[in-house]
């Protein structure tokens, strides 16, 4: 079956996303020896709407900022810069131990010494996003979205954002939007939450028109079975991924496409991808290559 889209919207691809920083040691150092990293305003959603916003699509980020806060406004500029339309709540940052947003310190790795993200987030705002700060009516039935993007980060980051996550769900699939399910298991959002999130990403991903995981992402997330996660020798594991997919299929049969990247660490500065693709009843692989 075809995936048809909503006509004649404003935007191409939106997405809730709680902005932050990322920063990183410059020319591959460790973290605790580094005195000089490069500086980015990120989250994994927008990164999907920039890949969109580069190829000439209209997009937006639905998101929090702190009132008056100097870093909101570098996440702002950076935003435009990336024709990345957002829309979203000024909190109050209540003193200097209140709000603020996220801070993601990624040491790259090199060679045999693996790569390593530290998540500092607490007081993080954007785990206040509520469907209360938003006018759905306004968004998907006047303006118009094709698709609807959310990723399991977002959605697992506190149980506002999660219910936040799938009222958009709900609404998107009342106007005639796609909605876009990236699971983006993440074991420290889940730890001692597993059984709330699982629940919940199942039922977002039972009224999911397009659902993106790995073998870890669908195994962990929503309980499917697949091949061993971060196995060796990807190449010959085609078949096993294709079973998971099918087995993915029959647990969520409203969703007609299905995608799984294949990935294998050779090293810090090596890494073997590939990708499959389940769409209108036919597979796709692109083979795994360094």
């Amino acid at each position: 079956m075809k995936l048809e889209m909503k006509e004649n919207c404003a935007y191409s691809l939106v997405s809730p996303t709680s902005m932050g920083l990322r920063i990183t040691p410059l020319y591959q150092q460790p973290v605790h020896v580094s005195d000089h990293f490069f500086l980015q305003a990120t989250s994994a959603e927008s990164n999907v709407l920039t890949v969109s916003a580069a190829l000439g699509e209209r997009v937006k980020a639905l998101t929090t900022f702190v009132k008056d806060s100097p870093i909101a406004q570098l996440i702002k500029n950076d935003l435009r810069k990336r024709n990345i339309e957002f829309e979203g709540k000024e909190v109050p940052q209540g003193g200097p131990w209140g709000y603020r947003h996220q801070i993601n310190i990624a040491d790259m790795g090199y060679g045999v010494r693996g790569p390593r993200v530290t998540n500092d987030r607490a007081g993080e705002v954007g785990r206040t996003l509520s469907v209360d700060d938003f006018d759905l009516e306004r968004i998907f039935d006047k303006e118009g979205v094709r698709i609807l993007h959310i990723s399991g980060l977002i959605a697992a980051l506190s149980p506002e954002t999660g219910k936040f996550c799938l009222e958009l769900a709900k609404a998107a699939g009342k106007y005639g939007t796609r909605i876009s399910f990236d699971l983006n298991y993440r074991e420290s959002f889940w730890k001692g939450r597993a059984e709330e999130l699982r629940a919940l990403f199942t039922e977002i991903a039972s009224i999911t028109d397009i659902l993106i995981g790995n073998e870890e992402d669908f195994q962990l997330a929503l309980g499917v079975q697949g091949p061993e996660a971060g196995g060796e020798n990807i190449s010959e594991k085609i078949e096993s991924f294709k079973g998971m997919i099918a087995n993915v299929q029959r647990a969520f049969p409203r969703a007609s496409v299905f995608a799984t990247t294949l990935r294998q660490v050779v090293n810090a500065n090596e890494h073997v991808w590939g990708a499959i693709l389940l769409a209108s009843g036919n597979v796709y692989v692109a083979p795994p290559k360094p």
